[in-house]
């Protein structure tokens, strides 16, 4: 069967259908800075080999003094340039060709590594011609942009700040003065730098700079280390021991780390492979033909006696050797990047010592930039590059946000993407007849009387909205151990009639209970939950109630608001469904755990109401998982039914919003998934071929936009909602754009940028634009327009509610092997047993079939 999909057309990027023309004038900045370069150098690249094998954090040193040893013979006086990896680049070609040459290096004595001397093999691996990229930029070239042009850019760009700073993929960092440093929890500090990116742009090379932050391991002994990660109390005595999950976890997070030993005249620095089942006291060795402790073998060697003896020891690389360490004498090296998720905890406290207003982070950036010495780089001027050190102007639109439309003809026009709803009822709102409230803080932290005095409010408030809400049917103080038990009382109370809502009042932190909820109540008996805390319950507040009720008349089925013109924009001239897809893989350190894609579809003329559909895909804890959503052919099926079934019409358009995949990754994913979409379409009826605009929805990226006048800015000093740049910053042949589609609340915003891959519905850009402003405005959580459309901010939720199930205890997911298999956890020993395959866990996270319709994850 033909899927009527030309792979070959659809590899080509989509031309940019003209600029747009639509919406206000406005002059921005963008945190671009031109460049320039020489297009007739011709940069050389040199593969590189270090034996022995050389640590990570020492190989900049390494190589540093590789080239000054031969700066006149082998490197010809020239300045080469180093990525931190394998690789090389020079501007003069060297006396080296296909067949490798070695170069022995001899280092001084250094605190990184016992070897002293190292051999470098180095060997011709292409050239570049940096005229290509000149050509592409200007428009006379042909093909896409030569990436190795950009790599070079970006490597000699960072090497001469290398030298001074930390280096962490794109970024480098500074530790933070003593009287700077701003600790963010859990043995954590912040760390500030700067972010740079060669760009390819239609005003030619720019580079993007951006301030950036990260979390930082902070210089500490290693008992300290202990004593955070494990929230211990108070000092620790000679006979501490640590408990056996004590001890893995505090492995997890010493694991790889490195740390140096404060026992010898010479600070050596390890790498932590693991901690010792054993304590220090029982783990022993010969030492010339006795039996000796650790103990007792620092006693003598060093005439060091142990403090704690009993804890255990930590096992540094290399493994094979054995090497024994006791942690009081350790100490976690400066200068390593937390790279695990952040807690909560160092989330909130990252944020808050981040969060700059826009004038401050501008500022903050043009300081970092004079910081990087660009005029005075000699490697800059070996390789023929210049860097302006003034940030681009640039000129923008701001679009006219859509009218709002509510029950009984209502319009309210967002102002700045925010409105008002008061005095305005739900475009359909539904009632609450038959509704059960539980209460998991105990009756004395949470009493009858306060439960009376919410569930009055929230009556009150619903009816000012348009719902009609019953007093509670059931109302129940519980454990989480009795979730299960009291779901089958209110079903049994029920007596077969529907059951409208599940309303949980929640203590604080209770991160177990609320996956537990909504397993029981949503997966396995398809019944509608709304969870709050029980901070926001007293006094009960109008305010926060009637954004709740926004949330459960979504959930029951309802419609808060429409975006009332959009009907008008002439895509939805033609039966036309918008979906909305992403893809979560599991972060580091989280094993074998799958990934879990999800995808949107509206079921509905305005693109308010959308249902769901879950996928969930194996990784093998090591490799990248696969940016591809496996399984979407089946859920695009299943979600044209779906709309077919509620529009009664088959849709002609698809607009297809995707998040979760980075730019290297955009053509492989498109053809896949297109693929998969034409697919579906024929699965369904031969000859069936809607036409598809396919957009990629980015917001892990560095640019920001900054008001050149205060006074066009929001009360926050941000560019104004539905500010779109489509020029100047953007592809010279893609056709992309940014859209700041929200009000800025705290710090400085971050618009989204949008990659159309495919168009095959040839909609003019601003017709685009507008459709993309629209959908921000209908997220039914809040009466905001939010920073990205609201079917990718839906596709994104039901990946998180689905990964909430993954958390659940049922599941062990071994994270010490990398291992492909999925376990089922014995409950109370955390043992796994084989055999729980993907489509079983599918089927336990998947939401219950009379849920998929619902918006259950809002």
């Amino acid at each position: 069967m033909s899927t009527a999909f030309d792979r070959t057309m659809a590899c080509k990027a989509v031309v940019r259908p003209g600029f747009g023309k639509e919406g206000r004038p406005i002059d921005l900045f963008a945190n671009f800075y031109r460049m320039k370069f020489n297009p007739r150098i011709t940069v050389y690249h040199y593969d590189i080999e270090i034996e022995p094998k050389c640590p990570k954090f020492l190989k900049r040193k390494l190589i540093h003094k590789f080239a000054q040893d031969n700066k006149a013979t082998l490197f010809k006086n020239g300045l080469p340039v180093y990525d931190g990896n394998k690789n090389v680049y020079s501007s003069i070609k060297l006396p080296v060709g296909n067949e490798a040459q070695s170069v022995e290096v001899e280092l001084p004595e250094q605190v990184d590594s016992k070897a002293k001397k190292f051999t470098i093999q180095i060997k011709f691996a292409a050239s570049i011609d940096m005229s290509c990229l000149e050509q592409v930029l200007k428009g006379s070239g042909y093909g896409d942009i030569p990436q190795e042009t950009l790599v070079v850019a970006d490597i000699v760009l960072r090497h001469f700040p290398s030298m001074r700073y930390t280096v962490a993929g794109r970024s480098m960092y500074q530790r933070p003065d003593a009287n700077k440093r701003v600790t963010l929890g859990e043995a954590t500090e912040l760390w500030t730098g700067i972010y740079t990116s060669a760009r390819p742009s239609n005003w030619g090379l720019v580079l993007n700079v951006d301030e950036s932050h990260t979390a930082f391991y902070e210089e500490q002994p290693v008992l300290d280390f202990m004593a955070k990660q494990l929230n211990m109390k108070g000092p620790i005595n000679a006979n501490f021991n640590l408990r056996d999950a004590d001890r893995i976890i505090l492995e997890k997070h010493l694991k790889f780390l490195r740390v140096s030993v404060k026992h010898q005249a010479q600070k050596r620095q390890y790498r932590v492979e693991k901690l010792t089942s054993k304590t220090a006291s029982q783990i022993s060795f010969d030492v010339e033909g006795r039996k000796m402790s650790i103990g007792q073998y620092f006693k003598q060697q060093y005439n060091y006696t142990l403090k704690y003896p009993h804890l255990p020891c930590i096992w540094v690389s290399p493994k094979e050797k054995n090497t024994f360490i006791p942690m009081e004498v350790c100490d976690i090296v400066a200068g390593q990047r937390c790279v695990r998720k952040l807690t909560d905890n160092e989330t909130r406290n990252m944020i808050r010592a981040t969060a700059k207003k826009p004038p401050l982070r501008k500022q903050g950036t043009d300081e970092q930039v004079k910081k990087m010495q660009y005029p005075a780089d000699p490697y800059l001027k070996q390789f023929g590059f210049e860097v302006d050190t003034s940030m681009v102007q640039i000129k923008g639109k701001v679009i006219q946000p859509p009218k709002l439309g509510y029950s009984n003809n209502q319009v309210v026009t967002a102002q700045g993407g925010v409105w008002d709803n008061r005095g305005k009822q739900f475009f359909r709102a539904l009632s609450i007849k038959n509704w059960a409230m539980l209460m998991f803080p105990p009756q004395n932290q949470c009493q009858t009387a306060d439960v009376k005095a919410f569930c009055d409010v929230m009556i009150k408030v619903g009816r000012d909205n348009g719902m009609q809400i019953a007093q509670p049917s059931y109302v129940k103080y519980l454990r989480e151990n009795e979730i299960q038990a009291v779901c089958q009382e209110i079903k049994q109370k029920a007596g077969g009639n529907p059951i409208d809502l599940v309303y949980c009042i929640l203590p604080r932190n209770s991160s177990s209970c609320y996956p537990r909820i909504k397993h029981v109540f949503e997966n396995q008996n398809a019944i509608s939950t709304q969870c709050m805390e029980m901070r926001n319950m007293k006094p009960p507040k109008p305010q926060t109630i009637g954004n709740i009720l926004q949330k459960v008349n979504t959930k029951l089925g309802g419609v808060n608001n429409i975006a009332a013109d959009m009907i008008n924009i002439p895509i939805f001239s033609k039966p036309c469904i918008v979906m909305g897809a992403d893809n979560a893989h599991p972060a580091q350190g989280e094993g074998s755990r799958p990934s879990v894609s999800a995808l949107v579809g509206s079921t509905d003329k305005f693109a308010c109401r959308y249902a769901t559909q879950i996928g969930i895909q194996k990784t093998d804890g090591k490799k990248v998982s696969s940016p591809v959503i496996e399984s979407l052919q089946a859920m695009v099926k299943n979600m044209l039914i779906k709309f077919y079934q509620s529009v009664k019409t088959k849709p002609q358009r698809i607009i297809f919003y995707r998040d979760g995949i980075s730019e290297g990754q955009f053509y492989h994913v498109m053809l896949f998934e297109l693929d998969a979409i034409k697919k579906a379409c024929l699965e369904l009826e031969a000859g069936y071929a809607p036409t598809v605009t396919y957009i990629v929805c980015q917001k892990r990226h560095h640019t920001r936009l900054y008001v050149q006048n205060p006074r066009d800015g929001d009360r926050s000093g941000n560019v104004p909602a539905g500010t779109v740049v489509d020029q100047g910053v953007t592809s010279t042949t893609d056709f992309d754009f940014y859209l700041n589609s929200h009000q800025g609340i705290q710090g400085t915003n971050k618009p989204a940028k949008y990659h159309v891959l495919v168009d095959e519905n040839r909609f003019p850009a601003d017709m685009i634009y507008k459709l993309t402003y629209h959908l921000c405005h209908v997220y039914a959580r809040c009466t905001r327009s939010v920073s990205i459309p609201a079917p990718t901010y839906y596709a994104h939720l039901a990946t998180d509610r689905a990964r909430a199930h993954l958390s659940n205890s049922k599941y062990n997911f071994d994270s010490s092997d990398g291992a492909s298999s999925v376990g089922t956890a014995n409950r109370g020993h955390g043992a796994s047993r084989p055999g729980q395959t993907i489509e079983e866990i599918l089927k336990d996270i998947s939401p219950h079939d009379a849920t998929k319709n619902k918006m259950y994850w809002i």
